[in-house]
């Protein structure tokens, strides 16, 4: 049994994917995910500046791209805005059923989503009651739909609902679906103002990917306040997010999937890889 690590596939801005994963595979990497996902034509990947996966293009083209560098797709990312309004130009329900259906096409087992920090006054002003069920009713046809595919869409702490672990709970209660779990965050969890280790504690079994990430000390002042970030700029174990606590409350949770480096800048993308392996994870 072992925790295995893998590499945000976008590592490098203003680059293609194909770039991406030449650098994901020089690093050693085995595994990685498609990370930035939209739907329809991506003009910056014609000109070669994007690493964006549209979801409408041929999911095996994907998997070939991936294989082609001995890499190994583990998720899709499909980071929505569950909150807001629906809107032809916000990513929600229409794009997380593409990732599904691109996903369990080639054998992809995780599609991770989340609801993301609302920027309407009407997504603003929701009480956590009215969250959790417009949360719930953007996802009940996507996980319909992944469920017949084979597929389990894992909720991300990125929000004002998944950041707390009472909130994701409710979630819990509330969406009754063998399609749904859990992808921990360590940088995100912490950045809400939850105690990492304790979100493992409290939903362990329901955890089937990981996202690595710590933070300086810097972002101390902003935690409580916002709901995630991107990418840490940091080693994994030199900043104030208590990761050992984290790998270790996983091992003891019987967690044995894969994870995910949210992490930019070559060094400290090795430096985070050789500190997760010393804690007995493999690359």
């Amino acid at each position: 049994m072992s925790i295995k690590i893998g590499c945000f596939a976008l590592v490098d801005p203003f680059s293609t994917l194909d770039h991406q994963l030449d650098r994901i595979r020089d690093w050693g990497f085995t595994y990685a995910d498609v990370t930035d996902t939209g739907d329809g034509a991506v003009l910056g990947n014609h000109f070669g500046f994007t690493a964006v996966a549209s979801l409408d293009a041929n999911p095996f083209e994907m998997k070939r791209l991936f294989e082609s560098r001995g890499l190994q797709i583990t998720s899709y990312c499909a980071h929505a805005d569950l909150l807001d309004p629906s809107a032809p130009w916000r990513y929600g329900t229409g794009e997380i059923i593409k990732a599904v259906r691109a996903a369990g096409a080639i054998g992809v087992p995780h599609v991770i989503t989340t609801e993301g920090e609302p920027v309407t006054a009407f997504g603003q002003g929701l009480s956590q009651k009215e969250a959790i069920f417009t949360i719930a009713e953007k996802l009940h046809e996507p996980l319909q739909v992944a469920e017949d595919y084979g597929v389990t869409i894992l909720l991300e702490p990125h929000g004002p609902i998944t950041g707390t672990i009472d909130g994701t709970a409710a979630l819990l209660e509330r969406i009754d679906s063998p399609a749904l779990g859990l992808n921990f965050d360590t940088g995100n969890s912490w950045l809400a103002g939850t105690d990492p280790v304790e979100y493992v504690r409290a939903f362990g079994e329901k955890i089937q990917h990981v996202h690595w990430k710590d933070l300086g000390a810097e972002w101390e002042e902003r935690r409580g306040e916002i709901y995630g970030c991107g990418m840490a700029t940091i080693a994994l174990g030199t900043g104030v997010i208590d990761i050992e606590g984290s790998f270790r409350a996983l091992e003891q949770a019987g967690f044995d999937g894969y994870s995910t480096l949210e992490v930019g800048g070559d060094d400290a993308v090795l430096g985070s890889a050789d500190y997760l392996v010393s804690l007995g994870a493999t690359r």
